[in-house]
């Protein structure tokens, strides 16, 4: 088969962390891809060979011209909750498939169920998707692996204490990569509609092990301080609103004790087995003395 006679993919988030390796994931596969961006000059980030449109979820007619002639969609919602039936009634009219990026709100263990307004939103966003007839595929990450950047590469880069909440809890911390391989293989092979995929990690590890292993990765010991919820509260004031920041202080705290909720999905869909933390780590190690 020719490439032209494979429907393109159009990729929603496209610069985002999940986005722009499933992007990456759909050319080596010889899908023809479409990105959607805010903002024109992101086209400079892509690869030459994918069409770019700028668009906005927020503006629902701004997809129209990326989503004639495509024939699937990932989508990842970034946007207020207000524009997306409208979305979900553009994409019905346009394209045969979609994969969406959800989250693990229907998994039956402790972390995944404390109140959590994104995943009431993606909740809602599936009910809609569901209700127009769309092939459609859900995949649901866990904690993901980069999550540790953001929380813990700048004290490690300053060497500094990581100092952290409920230092005792335990997840399942998925690769980036590993999620993006399985986003893309669900968007141009068939056997997946109707599928929904909680992914996460190989293996269940503390937050304290976690950063134990970035510190074998870096080939030396990091230290690591429990630190109190409200400490955390005060400190993330401004950098993140209250609702997150209770949320994951409700899901750390009720992972305290138990192991995390593995699946083996990724290498149900992939044929391979999922990469390990300590594996993500090796492969990032600059990023926590360097920055990304």
């Amino acid at each position: 088969m020719n490439q032209t006679d494979i429907p393109s993919v159009l990729v929603t988030g496209a610069t985002g962390r999940i986005g722009r390796v499933v992007i990456d994931q759909l050319l080596d596969a010889g899908v023809p891809v479409r990105a959607l961006t805010h903002r024109s000059e992101m086209a400079a980030t892509l690869p030459a060979k994918v069409e770019v449109f700028t668009g906005d979820l927020t503006v629902p007619e701004t997809l129209d011209p990326a989503l004639n002639g495509a024939g699937a969609v990932f989508l990842v919602w970034t946007a207020p909750p207000q524009t997306a039936a409208a979305v979900v009634e553009r994409l019905a009219a346009h394209v045969r498939r979609v994969v969406f990026l959800s989250s693990p709100h229907q998994t039956p263990h402790p972390f995944f169920q404390q109140p959590n307004p994104m995943a009431v939103l993606h909740a809602d966003i599936e009910r809609l998707i569901a209700a127009t007839g769309l092939e459609t595929t859900i995949i649901r990450p866990g904690m993901l692996a980069s999550n540790s950047l953001a929380w813990w590469a700048p004290a490690i880069r300053a060497g500094e204490v990581v100092r952290w909440p409920h230092g005792a809890a335990e997840t399942a911390p998925v690769d980036d990569r590993d999620i993006a391989a399985v986003a893309a293989r669900t968007l141009y092979q068939d056997g997946y509609v109707g599928g929904d995929y909680v992914l996460t990690g190989p293996e269940s590890l503390t937050q304290a092990a976690q950063v134990d292993v970035i510190g074998d990765a870096l080939g030396h010991r990091i230290a690591f301080e429990e630190m109190t919820p409200d400490e955390f509260r005060r400190l993330s004031e401004g950098t993140a609103p209250g609702l997150v920041v209770d949320m994951l202080l409700a899901a750390w705290s009720a992972a305290v004790g138990q192991p995390a909720y593995v699946t083996t999905a990724v290498a149900d869909i992939l044929g391979t087995a999922p990469r390990t933390f300590r594996q993500w780590a090796a492969d990032h190690a600059t990023a926590f003395t360097e920055g990304s």
